[in-house]
């Protein structure tokens, strides 16, 4: 009865953390176990000293995306691939990356770049079809590039190094590109390349000169040792709002931030409130064994890492479809660590499998949110959607295969930093 009374409030709507809050406490009711365990969890993710990373990237973000870094990194991408067969979706994809990478968020980069980028498809006459497609898939293409919020999350719920996440995802994050732009390419070379305009490049770069070195000053700071990569992130947030604010003077120090400040911490409150009750709940699933318990159900069907990654991915892409990136990883994390610790793979591998099956599950129909996303962006019906992202669908679970079974792709810069 009690579950049943769960599942009716979780199809009411009722806030995430409040249902696995809610489930953890009757559980520990149920098992006699103090429920004070949840509060003890809370406190361990709390004084984690890495957390503080994800509330002053996330705040970052929010300075970037409100104020005009879409429409340089958009004009800096045209100008200098606009002229080229494939250059302008190319220049969308190179964008799209840079900019979800930066704000950790796919939703915000097809908001943001969607009506600047889309346009440009259709006066190089992609056709309506193409365009939509690439705009809506490319929109989670850069969550696997530091400083990824979802990348430092996995590493704090995972408990593994951030920065050999940072390093990981490098490669594949590349890769994703590469076979996108490979099929845009072929597309673009039965087209006319837009003309470039004398100058354009030079101006663009000038235009965007203070943005371009923020990743590159992230990475270098945290892997030469300088900085750890919470110190990155107060760096971050002061070169951000210096720029933005005193530089290009795209926002108010006193009207346009404090605003922003208070709509980041709103979206983190909500990340760390998941996160603590279900790490919480997540406690009484490991006393009572049930990942055990479903490694052993596992094993009479599944022999081999081969099978199991296979079963992971079509169980991952499910959850990126159904699920918001953030609340995938508190939830599902902890459970499948300890199945693929017991097929040997590697943690830093599989955090790269797991976000770029959400990376992929964002657009995969039929409820990825960034369909409904872009259909309320570009006032598109569902369906057309649906038909859109497909051909980008299939490349990237090519992609997906590569990246799954090919695990020296995530590993390599991260064996050749340790050497």
């Amino acid at each position: 009865m009690i579950a049943f009374g769960i599942i009716i409030l979780a199809l009411l709507g009722v806030p995430l953390f409040t249902i696995i809050g809610l489930c953890g406490l009757v559980s520990f009711y149920n098992a006699d176990i103090d429920a004070s365990a949840i509060f003890i969890e809370l406190y361990r993710v709390a004084s984690n000293p890495t957390l503080i990373a994800i509330p002053l990237f996330t705040f970052a973000g929010f300075v970037l995306a409100h104020g005009k870094t879409p429409d340089r990194l958009a004009k800096l991408s045209q100008s200098f691939l606009g002229g080229i067969p494939g250059g302008i979706p190319l220049a969308i994809l190179l964008a799209c990356a840079f900019f979800t990478a930066l704000t950790g968020a796919s939703g915000v980069t097809i908001i943001a770049l969607g009506g600047l980028l889309y346009p440009l498809l259709i006066k190089e006459k992609y056709g309506e079809n193409f365009s939509l497609g690439l705009i809506t898939s490319s929109g989670s293409l850069g969550l696997l590039f530091p400083p990824s919020l979802p990348l430092i999350l996995y590493g704090l719920v995972a408990q593994i190094s951030i920065d050999k996440l940072f390093l990981a995802g490098i490669l594949p994050g590349l890769i994703m590109i590469f076979i996108i732009a490979s099929f845009a390419i072929y597309r673009g070379k039965k087209l006319e390349p837009l003309p470039r305009k004398p100058g354009m490049s030079n101006s663009a770069l000038r235009e965007a000169a203070w943005e371009i070195p923020l990743p590159f000053i992230v990475l270098a700071g945290i892997y030469s040792g300088i900085f750890t990569v919470t110190e990155a992130a107060s760096v971050t947030v002061v070169y951000v709002i210096i720029v933005e604010s005193l530089i290009y003077k795209d926002l108010s120090l006193t009207k346009d931030i404090p605003p922003l400040m208070r709509d980041s911490i709103i979206l983190v409150g909500s990340i760390l409130i998941i996160l603590g009750t279900a790490m919480g709940f997540t406690s009484y699933l490991i006393d009572e064994q049930v990942p055990m318990t479903l490694l052993e159900t596992m094993r009479q069907y599944i022999n081999d890492p081969l099978t199991f990654l296979i079963a992971l991915n079509i169980f991952l892409l499910l959850v990126g479809c159904m699920m918001d990136i953030f609340s995938a990883i508190i939830v599902v994390v902890p459970l499948i660590i300890p199945i693929a610790k017991s097929f040997d793979i590697n943690m830093v591998h599989l955090g790269i499998i797991f976000l770029t099956n959400l990376e992929i599950g964002y657009s995969t129909p039929p409820v990825g949110i960034n369909l409904f996303i872009s259909g309320t962006r570009f006032g598109k019906p569902i369906l057309t959607l649906y038909k859109a992202v497909l051909p980008f669908l299939a490349f990237r679970l090519a992609g997906l295969l590569l990246i799954t079974y090919m695990p020296e792709l995530s590993l390599f810069l991260v064996d050749w930093a340790s050497n």
